[in-house]
């Protein structure tokens, strides 16, 4: 089962953090709203290296929480990532032990991708095991 969850950005703050300073690394906190595949919100931890728009490197934690158009609720953590400008390089996984609910026990890639109407997870749960 391919799980294709379309979402917007509707918030992101930067962070200061002790000790990055110069630019060489920023930390912004999303929130989301998760609007098909999976109805529901995110809070995303988000950290970027590099100060050149399309050229950055960045790594983000996110806690989803919501409902499948097949009635699966609960929460589970993604972490992705990748070089802004190689789409080669992203990265994607639900980190294992983190699902609730209907979620308990996923595993497998959950990638960000882009098209005409925006961007998505393409996440592929493995089934749970027991």
């Amino acid at each position: 089962m391919t799980l294709y969850a379309r979402f917007r950005v509707d918030s992101y703050e930067e962070k200061e953090v002790p000790g990055v300073e110069h630019g060489w690394a920023n930390v912004m906190v999303f929130t989301k709203t998760f609007l098909t595949g999976i109805t529901g919100t995110a809070t995303t931890l988000f950290m970027s290296a590099g100060s050149i728009e399309g050229r950055r490197s960045y790594v983000a934690t996110e806690l989803i929480v919501g409902r499948t158009d097949e009635g699966l609720s609960g929460s589970f953590v993604v972490q992705h990532g990748g070089l802004e400008d190689d789409e080669s390089t992203w990265f994607g996984h639900i980190v294992p032990a983190t699902g609730t609910g209907g979620f308990d026990g996923w595993v497998g890639s959950a990638r960000i991708q882009h098209d005409d109407d925006g961007p998505y997870f393409e996440i592929d749960p493995a089934p749970p095991t027991l």
